[in-house]
Protein backbone atom coordinates (compact mmCIF):
# COMPACT_ATOMS: atom_id res chain seq x y z
CA UNK A 1 0.00 0.00 0.00
CA UNK A 2 1.22 3.64 -1.33
CA UNK A 3 1.93 5.89 1.49
CA UNK A 4 -0.81 8.49 0.29
CA UNK A 5 -3.58 6.02 0.52
CA UNK A 6 -3.21 4.91 4.17
CA UNK A 7 -2.85 8.62 4.99
CA UNK A 8 -6.12 9.25 3.05
CA UNK A 9 -7.50 6.29 4.73
CA UNK A 10 -6.04 7.82 8.26
CA UNK A 11 -7.88 11.08 7.65
CA UNK A 12 -11.12 9.85 6.42
CA UNK A 13 -11.27 7.75 9.81
CA UNK A 14 -10.44 11.02 11.50
CA UNK A 15 -7.54 9.96 13.17
CA UNK A 16 -5.21 12.05 14.54
CA UNK A 17 -1.86 9.31 14.01
CA UNK A 18 -0.64 6.68 11.85
CA UNK A 19 1.90 4.39 12.95
CA UNK A 20 4.12 2.29 10.74
CA UNK A 21 5.88 -0.52 12.81
CA UNK A 22 7.43 -3.73 11.94
CA UNK A 23 6.02 -6.55 12.50
CA UNK A 24 2.27 -5.04 12.67
CA UNK A 25 -0.42 -3.64 10.39
CA UNK A 26 -0.92 0.05 10.57
CA UNK A 27 -2.13 1.56 13.90
CA UNK A 28 -4.08 4.45 14.09
CA UNK A 29 -4.76 6.45 17.29
CA UNK A 30 -8.88 7.90 16.70
CA UNK A 31 -10.21 9.51 19.74
CA UNK A 32 -6.91 9.17 22.03
CA UNK A 33 -7.07 5.38 21.67
CA UNK A 34 -4.65 3.35 19.21
CA UNK A 35 -6.66 1.22 16.88
CA UNK A 36 -4.46 -1.75 15.05
CA UNK A 37 -5.70 -1.98 11.04
CA UNK A 38 -6.15 -5.90 11.31
CA UNK A 39 -7.87 -5.72 7.80
CA UNK A 40 -4.62 -4.24 6.34
CA UNK A 41 -1.60 -6.33 5.65
CA UNK A 42 1.27 -6.62 8.38
CA UNK A 43 4.27 -4.22 7.38
CA UNK A 44 7.48 -5.89 7.38
CA UNK A 45 11.02 -3.93 6.25
CA UNK A 46 10.89 -3.62 3.04
CA UNK A 47 7.37 -2.12 2.55
CA UNK A 48 8.43 0.46 5.43
CA UNK A 49 11.95 1.37 3.62
CA UNK A 50 10.20 1.70 0.53
CA UNK A 51 7.15 4.65 2.19
CA UNK A 52 9.83 6.05 3.86
CA UNK A 53 11.30 6.65 0.16
CA UNK A 54 7.94 7.84 -0.54
CA UNK A 55 7.91 10.75 1.60
CA UNK A 56 11.55 11.49 1.46
CA UNK A 57 14.09 13.57 -0.41
CA UNK A 58 17.27 12.12 -1.07
CA UNK A 59 18.93 14.62 1.45
CA UNK A 60 16.14 13.33 3.83
CA UNK A 61 17.39 9.93 4.09
CA UNK A 62 21.04 11.02 3.96
CA UNK A 63 19.90 12.36 7.60
CA UNK A 64 18.32 9.47 8.56
CA UNK A 65 20.54 7.02 7.69
CA UNK A 66 23.23 9.17 9.61
CA UNK A 67 21.94 10.09 12.42
CA UNK A 68 19.21 7.54 12.97
CA UNK A 69 16.23 9.98 13.41
CA UNK A 70 14.17 12.48 11.49
CA UNK A 71 11.73 15.10 11.67
CA UNK A 72 9.83 16.81 8.81
CA UNK A 73 6.39 17.95 7.47
CA UNK A 74 4.50 15.89 4.81
CA UNK A 75 1.75 17.20 2.38
CA UNK A 76 -0.81 14.88 0.56
CA UNK A 77 -2.89 17.65 -1.63
CA UNK A 78 -6.21 18.80 -0.57
CA UNK A 79 -5.94 16.03 1.97
CA UNK A 80 -4.22 17.41 4.90
CA UNK A 81 -0.67 18.13 6.12
CA UNK A 82 1.17 15.51 8.41
CA UNK A 83 4.10 16.16 11.06
CA UNK A 84 6.54 13.08 10.51
CA UNK A 85 8.84 11.21 12.52
CA UNK A 86 11.06 8.31 11.33
CA UNK A 87 13.38 6.36 14.20
CA UNK A 88 14.68 3.03 13.98
CA UNK A 89 14.18 0.29 16.56
CA UNK A 90 15.27 -2.93 16.92
CA UNK A 91 17.27 -2.40 13.59
CA UNK A 92 13.60 -1.33 11.40
CA UNK A 93 12.56 2.16 10.65
CA UNK A 94 9.52 3.07 12.58
CA UNK A 95 7.35 5.46 11.12
CA UNK A 96 4.76 8.16 13.12
CA UNK A 97 2.81 10.61 11.13
CA UNK A 98 0.76 13.30 13.07
CA UNK A 99 -2.04 14.82 11.03
CA UNK A 100 -1.97 18.83 10.41
CA UNK A 101 -5.16 19.94 8.65
CA UNK A 102 -4.90 22.37 6.50
CA UNK A 103 -7.32 24.43 7.65
CA UNK A 104 -6.85 26.75 11.29
CA UNK A 105 -9.93 26.56 12.71
CA UNK A 106 -10.78 29.70 15.54
CA UNK A 107 -10.40 29.78 18.62
CA UNK A 108 -14.24 30.00 19.31
CA UNK A 109 -14.55 26.65 16.82
CA UNK A 110 -12.16 24.73 19.02
CA UNK A 111 -13.76 26.25 22.38
CA UNK A 112 -10.31 27.73 23.54
CA UNK A 113 -10.75 29.84 26.42
CA UNK A 114 -11.23 33.11 25.24
CA UNK A 115 -8.75 35.34 26.72
CA UNK A 116 -6.63 33.69 24.16
CA UNK A 117 -8.11 36.63 22.17
CA UNK A 118 -6.77 39.22 24.51
CA UNK A 119 -3.37 37.36 25.04
CA UNK A 120 -2.23 37.31 21.81
CA UNK A 121 -2.50 41.09 21.04
CA UNK A 122 -0.51 41.50 24.18
CA UNK A 123 2.23 44.16 22.76
CA UNK A 124 4.98 42.20 24.62
CA UNK A 125 5.82 39.65 27.49
CA UNK A 126 5.67 35.74 27.61
CA UNK A 127 2.72 33.72 26.93
CA UNK A 128 3.47 29.36 27.41
CA UNK A 129 1.59 27.01 26.19
CA UNK A 130 1.99 23.82 27.70
CA UNK A 131 1.16 20.19 28.20
CA UNK A 132 2.30 16.54 27.17
CA UNK A 133 2.88 15.63 23.44
CA UNK A 134 -0.40 15.36 21.49
CA UNK A 135 -2.24 18.18 23.73
CA UNK A 136 -3.17 19.84 20.91
CA UNK A 137 -0.34 22.77 21.83
CA UNK A 138 0.12 23.34 17.85
CA UNK A 139 -3.69 24.18 17.23
CA UNK A 140 -4.15 26.46 19.95
CA UNK A 141 -1.57 28.38 18.91
CA UNK A 142 -2.19 28.53 15.22
CA UNK A 143 -5.33 29.61 16.26
CA UNK A 144 -4.09 32.41 18.61
CA UNK A 145 -2.04 33.58 15.54
CA UNK A 146 -4.94 33.15 13.36
CA UNK A 147 -7.10 35.71 15.57
CA UNK A 148 -4.32 38.37 15.79
CA UNK A 149 -3.58 37.90 11.78
CA UNK A 150 -6.95 38.50 10.99
CA UNK A 151 -6.95 41.44 13.95
CA UNK A 152 -3.97 43.63 14.05
CA UNK A 153 -1.03 44.46 12.29
CA UNK A 154 2.30 42.97 13.32
CA UNK A 155 5.34 41.35 12.19
CA UNK A 156 5.27 37.77 13.54
CA UNK A 157 8.50 35.22 13.19
CA UNK A 158 7.75 31.33 13.49
CA UNK A 159 10.47 28.92 14.50
CA UNK A 160 9.17 25.79 14.48
CA UNK A 161 10.17 21.75 14.30
CA UNK A 162 8.75 20.71 11.80
CA UNK A 163 6.51 23.86 10.04
CA UNK A 164 3.28 22.39 10.90
CA UNK A 165 0.14 24.90 10.29
CA UNK A 166 0.95 27.07 7.09
CA UNK A 167 -0.47 30.87 7.31
CA UNK A 168 -1.56 33.39 4.97
CA UNK A 169 -0.49 36.99 5.20
CA UNK A 170 -3.49 39.26 6.25
CA UNK A 171 -3.05 41.66 8.32
CA UNK A 172 0.01 40.60 9.69
CA UNK A 173 3.21 39.62 7.67
CA UNK A 174 4.43 35.84 8.83
CA UNK A 175 7.60 34.31 8.27
CA UNK A 176 7.34 30.43 9.25
CA UNK A 177 11.21 29.13 10.04
CA UNK A 178 11.80 25.12 10.34
CA UNK A 179 14.33 23.65 12.27
CA UNK A 180 16.99 21.73 10.04
CA UNK A 181 15.53 23.34 6.85
CA UNK A 182 15.90 27.22 7.53
CA UNK A 183 17.76 27.42 10.50
CA UNK A 184 20.25 25.29 12.58
CA UNK A 185 18.68 25.49 16.31
CA UNK A 186 15.83 27.48 18.20
CA UNK A 187 18.03 29.32 19.90
CA UNK A 188 19.71 30.68 16.79
CA UNK A 189 16.59 31.68 15.09
CA UNK A 190 15.31 33.17 17.91
CA UNK A 191 18.95 35.17 18.18
CA UNK A 192 18.69 36.46 14.55
CA UNK A 193 14.76 36.77 14.63
CA UNK A 194 15.42 39.91 16.59
CA UNK A 195 17.59 41.62 14.44
CA UNK A 196 14.48 40.72 11.81
CA UNK A 197 11.94 43.76 12.93
CA UNK A 198 9.97 41.40 14.96
CA UNK A 199 6.52 42.30 17.00
CA UNK A 200 5.74 38.76 17.62
CA UNK A 201 7.94 35.69 17.80
CA UNK A 202 6.57 31.86 18.41
CA UNK A 203 9.25 29.31 19.42
CA UNK A 204 7.85 26.25 18.82
CA UNK A 205 10.07 24.11 21.82
CA UNK A 206 11.53 26.45 24.65
CA UNK A 207 13.76 23.06 25.80
CA UNK A 208 17.17 24.94 26.41
CA UNK A 209 19.10 27.34 28.66
CA UNK A 210 20.03 29.37 25.81
CA UNK A 211 16.40 29.36 24.23
CA UNK A 212 15.11 29.94 27.05
CA UNK A 213 17.37 33.18 28.26
CA UNK A 214 16.72 34.70 24.92
CA UNK A 215 13.09 34.39 24.87
CA UNK A 216 12.94 36.34 28.63
CA UNK A 217 15.76 38.99 27.03
CA UNK A 218 13.26 39.16 23.58
CA UNK A 219 9.69 39.73 26.17
CA UNK A 220 11.76 42.52 27.96
CA UNK A 221 13.06 44.45 25.48
CA UNK A 222 9.39 44.74 23.48
CA UNK A 223 8.61 41.84 21.90
CA UNK A 224 5.71 39.05 22.48
CA UNK A 225 7.03 35.84 22.61
CA UNK A 226 4.92 32.37 22.69
CA UNK A 227 6.39 29.34 23.66
CA UNK A 228 5.53 25.70 24.40
CA UNK A 229 7.14 23.63 26.66
CA UNK A 230 6.10 19.89 28.17
CA UNK A 231 4.77 20.82 31.37
CA UNK A 232 1.62 19.95 33.24
CA UNK A 233 0.27 22.78 35.31
CA UNK A 234 1.45 26.29 35.84
CA UNK A 235 4.10 25.97 39.14
CA UNK A 236 5.66 23.39 37.58
CA UNK A 237 6.11 25.44 34.33
CA UNK A 238 7.45 28.40 36.08
CA UNK A 239 9.87 25.98 38.23
CA UNK A 240 11.12 24.88 34.94
CA UNK A 241 12.11 27.65 33.69
CA UNK A 242 13.95 28.94 36.59
CA UNK A 243 15.79 25.53 37.03
CA UNK A 244 17.49 25.17 34.21
CA UNK A 245 19.39 28.64 35.04
CA UNK A 246 22.67 27.87 37.21
CA UNK A 247 21.58 28.07 41.23
CA UNK A 248 23.96 31.82 41.40
CA UNK A 249 21.36 33.02 38.25
CA UNK A 250 18.36 32.02 39.02
CA UNK A 251 17.14 34.54 41.36
CA UNK A 252 18.09 37.29 38.40
CA UNK A 253 15.77 35.24 36.41
CA UNK A 254 13.10 35.23 39.07
CA UNK A 255 13.07 38.76 39.09
CA UNK A 256 13.34 39.23 35.28
CA UNK A 257 10.54 36.44 34.82
CA UNK A 258 8.02 38.13 37.28
CA UNK A 259 8.19 41.28 34.76
CA UNK A 260 7.58 39.54 31.47
CA UNK A 261 5.69 36.88 32.41
CA UNK A 262 1.68 37.18 30.34
CA UNK A 263 0.18 34.24 30.90
CA UNK A 264 0.90 30.17 31.70
CA UNK A 265 -2.14 28.02 29.35
CA UNK A 266 -1.53 24.43 30.01
CA UNK A 267 -3.84 21.97 28.12
CA UNK A 268 -4.85 18.29 27.78
CA UNK A 269 -6.98 16.54 26.16
CA UNK A 270 -9.46 13.91 26.93
CA UNK A 271 -12.09 11.69 25.06
CA UNK A 272 -15.84 12.87 25.22
CA UNK A 273 -18.31 10.97 27.13
CA UNK A 274 -20.37 9.54 24.03
CA UNK A 275 -17.05 8.46 22.59
CA UNK A 276 -16.74 10.57 19.93
CA UNK A 277 -14.40 13.33 19.63
CA UNK A 278 -12.15 14.85 22.44
CA UNK A 279 -12.39 17.66 24.15
CA UNK A 280 -9.55 20.11 25.95
CA UNK A 281 -9.52 20.88 29.85
CA UNK A 282 -7.32 24.37 30.59
CA UNK A 283 -5.25 25.28 33.37
CA UNK A 284 -4.75 29.23 32.83
CA UNK A 285 -2.64 31.52 34.93
CA UNK A 286 -2.83 34.95 34.21
CA UNK A 287 -0.27 37.50 35.35
CA UNK A 288 -1.72 39.66 37.72
CA UNK A 289 0.15 41.41 41.20
CA UNK A 290 -0.30 38.64 43.27
CA UNK A 291 1.14 35.84 40.49
CA UNK A 292 4.16 38.15 39.95
CA UNK A 293 4.97 38.62 43.54
CA UNK A 294 4.20 34.78 44.41
CA UNK A 295 6.94 34.05 41.37
CA UNK A 296 9.54 36.63 42.57
CA UNK A 297 9.28 35.46 46.28
CA UNK A 298 10.29 31.79 45.23
CA UNK A 299 6.73 30.56 45.89
CA UNK A 300 5.59 29.59 42.81
CA UNK A 301 3.81 26.34 44.64
CA UNK A 302 1.36 29.07 45.83
CA UNK A 303 0.25 30.11 42.42
CA UNK A 304 -2.69 27.46 42.31
CA UNK A 305 -4.07 29.18 45.65
CA UNK A 306 -4.13 32.80 43.58
CA UNK A 307 -5.77 30.93 40.20
CA UNK A 308 -8.37 29.01 42.39
CA UNK A 309 -10.09 32.21 43.49
CA UNK A 310 -9.06 34.84 40.27
CA UNK A 311 -11.49 33.90 38.32
CA UNK A 312 -12.83 37.45 37.72
CA UNK A 313 -9.32 37.38 35.98
CA UNK A 314 -9.87 35.10 33.54
CA UNK A 315 -7.51 32.18 36.02
CA UNK A 316 -8.68 28.28 36.48
CA UNK A 317 -6.62 25.26 37.50
CA UNK A 318 -6.78 22.30 35.69
CA UNK A 319 -9.02 20.52 38.23
CA UNK A 320 -11.73 23.40 38.08
CA UNK A 321 -11.59 22.95 34.46
CA UNK A 322 -12.20 18.99 34.70
CA UNK A 323 -14.94 19.62 37.25
CA UNK A 324 -16.69 21.22 34.92
CA UNK A 325 -16.65 19.14 32.20
CA UNK A 326 -17.17 16.65 34.74
CA UNK A 327 -20.44 18.74 35.69
CA UNK A 328 -21.65 19.51 32.35
CA UNK A 329 -21.53 15.73 31.38
CA UNK A 330 -19.09 16.23 28.61
CA UNK A 331 -16.27 13.72 30.15
CA UNK A 332 -16.71 10.81 32.66
CA UNK A 333 -15.12 11.11 36.05
CA UNK A 334 -12.63 8.22 35.64
CA UNK A 335 -11.29 9.83 32.68
CA UNK A 336 -10.94 13.60 34.40
CA UNK A 337 -9.24 11.69 37.27
CA UNK A 338 -6.32 10.50 35.15
CA UNK A 339 -5.87 13.47 33.67
CA UNK A 340 -5.77 15.38 37.10
CA UNK A 341 -1.98 15.78 39.19
CA UNK A 342 -4.39 15.78 42.18
CA UNK A 343 -7.43 13.17 42.11
CA UNK A 344 -8.14 13.52 45.63
CA UNK A 345 -8.49 16.99 45.26
CA UNK A 346 -10.27 16.84 42.24
CA UNK A 347 -12.83 14.57 44.02
CA UNK A 348 -12.90 17.20 47.18
CA UNK A 349 -13.66 20.12 44.76
CA UNK A 350 -16.48 18.30 43.16
CA UNK A 351 -18.29 17.00 46.22
CA UNK A 352 -17.88 20.73 47.19
CA UNK A 353 -19.94 22.17 44.14
CA UNK A 354 -22.42 19.17 44.39
CA UNK A 355 -23.16 20.27 47.74
CA UNK A 356 -23.39 24.21 47.00
CA UNK A 357 -25.95 23.15 43.94
CA UNK A 358 -27.93 21.58 46.56
CA UNK A 359 -27.78 23.53 50.12
CA UNK A 360 -31.31 25.78 50.43
CA UNK A 361 -31.46 29.33 49.45
CA UNK A 362 -30.93 32.03 52.08
CA UNK A 363 -33.90 34.88 52.22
Amino acid sequence: MRADELLKIAVEKKASDLHLRVPNPPVLRIDGALKPQTDWPVLYNKAIEQILEEITTPEQREIFYAEKELDFAYSVAGVARFRVNVMKQRGSISIAFRQVPFEIRSIDELGVPKICKELILKPRGLILVTGPTGSGKSTTMAAMVDHLNNTDSRNVITIEDPIEYLYTNNRCIIAQRDLGDDTKSFSTALKYALRHDPDVILVGEMRDLETISTAISAAETGHLVVGTLHTTDAPQTIDRLIDIFPPDQQQQIRMQLSLVIEAVLVQTLLPKREGKGRVAAFEIMVANTAVRNLIRDKKAHELHNVMQLSAKDGMQTLDQSLAGLVRQNIVSLEEALLKSSNPERLQKLLAYQQTQQTKPHQF
